[in-house]
C-alpha cells in the first residue's frame, strides 16, 4: 500500500512557528521519522505540503485516482475548507484518510474545535505531537 502524507498551511514553519504549541521538530524531521516507520512497516510513502488550498485538493484528486491512503494535517483548512472536505470524500470511499493534528485542538480556541473533515475521516489523531503521523501510518499498515 502507498500512503500520501499531506500537510496544509503553515506546517512548513514547524520548528519555528509557535514552538510552545508545536514543538521544535521541523517538517523535514517529521517526514524523516515517518519515512523510517513506513520502511519498517513495508509501506510506500510520499509527502506533499502546500499553503495553497487548490494544490492540496489537486493532490487529493491524484491520491483518489491512484487509490492511495492519505494522512492529512490540514492545518487551518480543517476549520474552513468545504472544498477540501469534498475532495477527501472521494478518498473516504476508497483507501480512506486519517486526520492528524499535532496539538490538541479540543483544548484550544473554540473555532479550532470544529473540523469539516473529521466526520468522513477513518480516524482523527490530535494532541500526540508529531507521533500522530506515525500512529496514522500504523493504522494503514494494519489495513493492508
Amino acid at each position: 500500500m502507498k500512503i500520501l502524507v499531506l500537510n496544509g498551511p503553515n506546517l512548513n514553519r514547524l520548528g519555528k512557528r509557535q514552538p510552545e504549541i508545536y514543538g521544535s521538530t521541523t517538517l523535514e524531521d517529521v517526514n524523516n521519522e515517518v519515512r523510517a516507520e513506513a520502511e519498517r512497516l513495508g509501506l510506500a510513502i510520499e509527502f506533499f505540503q502546500s499553503n495553497h488550498e487548490g494544490e492540496l485538493i489537486e493532490a487529493v484528486h491524484r491520491a483518489a485516482d491512484e487509490r492511495l491512503g492519505v494522512i492529512i494535517n490540514p492545518g487551518g483548512f480543517t476549520h474552513t475548507s468545504v472544498a477540501l472536505r469534498d475532495a477527501l470524500a472521494e478518498i473516504a470511499d476508497g483507501a480512506g484518510f486519517v486526520e492528524v493534528h499535532i496539538s490538541n485542538v479540543h483544548a484550544r480556541e473554540t473555532f479550532r474545535q470544529h473540523s469539516y473533515l473529521s466526520p468522513i475521516a477513518r480516524g482523527v489523531i490530535a494532541g500526540l505531537g508529531t507521533y500522530g503521523y506515525r500512529a496514522a501510518l500504523g493504522y494503514f499498515a494494519e489495513q493492508s
